[in-house]
């Protein structure tokens, strides 16, 4: 079973899991920290003591708070944690960074974590991260339509907080969440971002991103 998240017309309080399911919950790291909205739909969702994997994928400059607040979401929800990874992928932005993650590579690590995962026959596990959580930020980063945009609706069917208006595709700036989902489903590549305000927070982040990081798990 696979539960979306980013799904805007669910309303997931009618999801349970049982005691002997074992669920993995993943999502991205924006600044360090868990999309507000996936914590908040996952906490409709009722674990009933299901064991659960958490998975935050990150765009090689750091994923901070954003499994220990994955963590405690779950817990919050009725999930007992076994384990976590912290898993590198192109950066959803500045696709210079980690481009091509995850590769064959990453797979192959990724299956040996499974594997060492299924082994595991407590529930004790230590998260890195810090409580309180740091401050959350973004980028800022609103995609707007430009000229080649054909009105085929695809950017806000996929948008996962709906901050994309369906008749006129332009994004609302205080719902969007820069996940930039609406430009990598454009068919047409007709979604882009200033491209200075890119620039800029790729030299802010260049230091942190200059040495590929490796996959983590955390048992």
């Amino acid at each position: 079973m696979t539960i979306d998240l980013s799904n805007p017309n669910s309303d997931f309080s009618d999801i349970s899991f049982t005691k002997e399911d074992m669920a993995v919950i993943a999502m991205p790291s924006f600044g360090g920290r868990a999309p507000a909205i996936a914590i908040e739909r996952l906490g409709r969702i009722a674990g009933n003591g299901a064991r659960c994997t958490l998975v935050a994928v990150y765009g090689n400059r750091a994923y901070e708070d954003t499994l220990v607040e994955m963590e405690d979401a779950a817990k919050k929800c009725g999930f007992q944690v076994v384990a976590a990874i912290a898993a590198v992928a192109q950066h959803s932005i500045i696709s210079k960074y980690a481009s091509g993650r995850p590769d064959s590579s990453d797979e192959k690590q990724l299956a040996q974590f499974a594997k060492q995962i299924a082994g595991k026959k407590d529930c004790a596990v230590s998260i890195p991260g810090n409580r309180p959580y740091k401050k959350p930020g973004g980028a800022g980063l609103v995609p707007k339509p430009s000229k080649d945009c054909v009105k085929c609706g695809a950017c806000a069917k996929s948008c996962p907080v709906s901050a994309i208006d369906p008749d006129n595709f332009s994004a609302n700036a205080k719902k969007c969440i820069s996940c930039m989902r609406c430009m990598k489903n454009c068919p047409h590549n007709a979604r882009k971002v200033n491209g200075t305000m890119v620039s800029i927070a790729a030299m802010a982040i260049k230091k942190a991103c200059s040495t590929s990081k490796e996959s983590e798990l955390f048992l």
